[in-house]
């Protein structure tokens, strides 16, 4: 590994360490503002491995460098499982969202009330919602 592999390395382990956090308090909105740094150490790793693919010498032992690549796959495997699970959350979030709206008087038949206005969707219930920021 060379240098500027190892560098790219720990670069991209801190920006997954960085989105696993957003990711494991459901942060979206933190995790999608790490997307860029997260992009651009991805490149870099990516550039670098293929540099060192030409068979540079080692810059660190052989233990460490074996120690850095679990970190980094263990990071990836978290960061691929959180993304799953924040997505899964996101989901349910916007079927309540769909399932709390009244549906359209259009998507009623055309039904009219008393005074010849549209008549009240049935079965439309109160909700209550409320978000933590």
């Amino acid at each position: 590994m060379t240098h500027a592999l190892i560098q790219a390395a720990r670069q991209l382990g801190a920006a997954l360490e960085a989105e696993n956090a957003a990711l494991a308090a459901l942060d979206v909105a933190r995790a999608t503002a790490l997307l860029p740094a997260k992009t651009q150490a991805t490149d870099a790793f990516l550039a670098a491995q293929s540099l060192a693919r030409a068979g540079m010498p080692l810059g660190i032992s052989a233990a460490e460098a074996t120690a850095l690549s679990q970190r980094l796959a263990t990071l990836a495997e978290e960061n691929k499982r959180l993304l799953s699970h924040a997505l899964r959350v996101q989901g349910r979030v916007i079927r309540l969202l769909a399932d709390a709206v009244a549906p359209h008087p259009a998507h009623q038949g055309g039904r009219y009330g008393a005074g010849g206005a549209p008549a009240r969707p049935a079965g439309a219930s109160p909700i209550a919602m409320s978000a933590r920021v």
